[in-house]
């Protein structure tokens, strides 16, 4: 199977232009293609995995991953599927972002003059001339149309700042300025991404005439990424020091049963073959489905011993016996005993099971916290240090695991 024909049987493409004309650039390996990651944080998440399996698979296929990020854009923040201005992060947070990004990705992609490169747009957007910009590129862009643009209309509802409304011009300049000093023949994104990178194509041929060879695709990544990302309170991160590898495993080996084969399918390396005889397990072979998917992507995104490690370690919470020293585990001091004894609520804050006793308390009287399995009842709890001594296991929600032992 070819590489764009395997895309397509993966459940990756939503949207192309010119599909002909990318399906051979593909397959030959001849595409030069970018995509783009706005660091907005100081760790990528699992909403940004699916772009990363992405550019691993067509650099495999032959094809140049070009890594674009948005140093630049960050200044400005992505409206699109938002209905409130983002908060404006200072020029330090941004370059340290974007330094946590690249030290992620290079786990990811091949780099090299050859193979790949990283690029960050503010080397050129900052520079910019603002009544050159207007000039050069404001002159090939209807205020009409892009009001009517997708990525616009929920800011619209609630107000769209002048400062939102020049993203998508930026965005269309890295295009422009990636085909002319990149060779960048071609864009990725999600699908809430479609009209601003259809104003990125426009753009180029408007400057440098129909000929000019760029071309634009939309895979089913933001917004079906940002949804597998999210949890309740936050984003499952690729960084083991704000998601741990057991936590990342768990949260894959928790996903609902209509969303495995989908994500196996996206983002696993599998064989489609394989992926596809899955297609009729029920029950039990469903969940050994999750197990072959958590431990897929914890093995991509944290390596093997890691990926065995959580492994082991969520074993133990169901089959018991099996090795639990790789699960997260907190040492309570004596000097933090009261009576002999800790508080529930404490005790979840002082595992970073919740952030605040506020939020603890909130786990507890809807029902999302045990220990050993045994929900508990009351935020009045409180568990003894003979407890502490033999070790214990706080359970919040269905995937977040953490062991509690006394130092002694």
């Amino acid at each position: 199977m070819k590489i764009y024909d395997e895309l397509v049987a993966r459940g990756l493409i939503a949207q192309v232009t010119d599909e002909d004309e990318i399906k051979e650039l593909i397959n030959s390996g001849r595409a030069t293609f970018y995509i783009g990651f706005d660091p907005t944080a100081d760790s990528l998440h699992v909403g940004h995995f699916m772009a990363l399996c992405l550019m691993k698979r067509l650099q495999m296929a032959g094809n140049k991953p070009v890594v674009l990020i948005g140093g630049g854009t960050a200044y400005i923040g992505d409206p699109s599927g938002r209905t409130d201005l983002r908060s404006m992060m200072t020029p330090e947070t941004i370059r340290h972002n974007s330094e946590c990004f690249k030290k992620q990705m290079e786990r990811f992609i091949e780099f090299g003059s050859d193979k790949a490169i990283m690029v960050n747009n503010a080397d050129w957007l900052l520079k910019l001339n603002y009544v050159e910009l207007l000039r050069e590129v404001g002159a090939h862009f209807s205020v009409n149309n892009m009001l009517r643009a997708e990525c616009y209309k929920q800011r619209m509802e609630k107000g769209l700042s002048f400062l939102e409304f020049n993203y998508m011009i930026m965005q269309s300049y890295d295009f422009y300025y990636l085909f002319q000093n990149h060779g960048c023949n071609m864009q990725f994104g999600g699908d809430d991404q479609w009209s601003n990178m259809l104003f990125g194509t426009e753009l180029i041929r408007r400057k440098l005439g129909k000929d000019a060879y760029a071309m634009t695709i939309t895979l089913l990544m933001n917004s079906e990424g940002n949804k597998m990302g999210k949890t309740a309170k936050g984003a499952v991160w690729l960084d083991p020091n704000k998601t741990s590898p057991f936590e990342f495993f768990q949260y894959w080996r928790n996903i609902a049963d209509a969303d495995v084969l989908k994500c196996l399918r996206m983002l696993t390396f599998l064989p489609l073959e394989q992926i596809d005889a899955m297609d009729k397990w029920e029950g039990s072979q469903l969940n050994e489905a999750k197990e072959i998917l958590a431990h897929e992507l914890t093995k991509l995104v944290h390596g093997e011993a890691e990926a065995e490690n959580a492994k082991s370690a969520a074993h133990a919470l169901f089959a018991g016996g099996a090795d639990d020293s790789h699960m997260p585990t907190t040492e309570i001091s004596a000097e933090q005993l009261v009576d002999n004894a800790i508080g529930i609520v404490e005790l979840m804050v002082a595992c970073g099971i919740a952030p605040s006793k506020g939020e603890a308390r909130r786990l507890i009287q809807q029902g999302g916290v045990a220990i050993n399995e045994e929900k508990v009842l009351s935020v009045d709890m409180t568990i003894p240090s003979e407890q502490l001594k033999a070790g214990l296991k706080i359970r919040k929600g269905k995937k977040a695991y953490h062991k509690v032992l006394l130092m002694v």
